[in-house]
């Protein structure tokens, strides 16, 4: 064969090797995994305890009472329980006034210092503690006469003035038989005015007060810009706690020390004797007095021209 031909390649033969045997399939019965077992109670036990809620603290049954046991601390031999609740009522009244009333400043706040000048420094501090007692006692509850009855209850009107203040609950029927229907008297005129020319405490206006307020605020009213008080008595003590009590029910008014047979409270009247509540001096209450000294001179300008 010449050279330039290629050798044909011999194929090559493949022999199939024998097929290996499997091995026999023997199915297996499903054993299911082991599962941890958790132990509840002693997780429980590693946990921490959370503290016991605490008990809410029962309602004063009685805040007169802590009144009176915050004042027997003042009480002494240098201190008599009625010249202690007189400088009470008349330091209570007077920080009142000297945060609206100027003109009465300097006089007020000399009548104070002088006041609580007669007591030691702790004694001093439980002035305070009797003003909030009282506070925190009528916001609870306005619907009574706190100083009044404190008053009765520590004698010191029988003891000292002669005076048996009216209980509350007939000053609130008498309230009730008396002021008739406020919100049709507001829309007809725009304010109604209360006065008591014997005012004692103040019983007689608070249980008005609060009756008016019910029936004011059904008909959409705010009361304290619809009703105006005025009170007046002779002794100064007793009127100072109509004042101190009218100043915390938030309502617009007045309180006149002195005689209402000799001298009531009329028009163009010295103001000397006058304890004015933080509301008279309200914006709305000054803008009625403003209108009200206008149509004054106007009633007088024509008065005069008609003679």
């Amino acid at each position: 064969m010449p050279f330039w031909k290629p050798k044909k390649k011999k194929k090559a033969v493949h022999k199939a090797k024998p097929a290996k045997s499997l091995p026999k399939y023997e199915p297996k019965p499903f054993i299911p995994p082991e599962i941890p077992k958790i132990d509840i109670s002693a997780n429980q036990q590693k946990e921490p305890q959370k503290p016991a809620p605490k008990k809410a603290s029962s309602p004063r049954a009685d805040d007169k009472k802590y009144f009176i046991e915050t004042f027997n601390k003042l009480v002494s031999e240098r201190n008599r329980p009625w010249d202690i609740w007189k400088d009470f009522v008349l330091m209570t009244a007077c920080a009142f006034s000297n945060a609206v009333d100027k003109t009465h400043y300097d006089e007020r706040e000399d009548r104070y210092l002088k006041a609580i000048a007669k007591y030691r420094k702790e004694e001093q501090a439980l002035f305070p503690e009797l003003l909030a007692e009282m506070t925190v006692a009528l916001e609870k509850n306005p619907d009574q006469d706190f100083l009044g009855e404190v008053y009765m209850r520590m004698r010191l009107g029988s003891d000292e003035l002669k005076q048996i203040f009216t209980p509350y609950n007939v000053c609130h029927f008498m309230a009730l038989a008396t002021m008739g229907n406020v919100a049709e008297q507001v829309e007809k005129s725009g304010f109604i005015t209360v006065h008591d020319d014997c005012c004692g405490g103040g019983a007689t206006l608070i249980a008005a007060a609060n009756v008016a307020r019910n029936d004011l605020e059904k008909a959409g009213f705010n009361f304290q810009n619809h009703i105006l008080f005025s009170a007046q008595d002779i002794e100064e003590t007793v009127a100072l706690m109509c004042y101190i009590q009218l100043s915390l029910l938030g309502v617009a008014g007045f309180v006149k020390v002195g005689n209402s047979l000799t001298d009531p409270i009329r028009n163009g009247d010295s103001l000397e004797n006058y304890w004015f509540t933080p509301m008279y001096f309200s914006d709305v209450w000054h803008t009625r007095r403003v209108v009200s000294q206008m149509m004054d001179i106007l009633r007088e300008e024509r008065e005069s021209d008609d003679h």
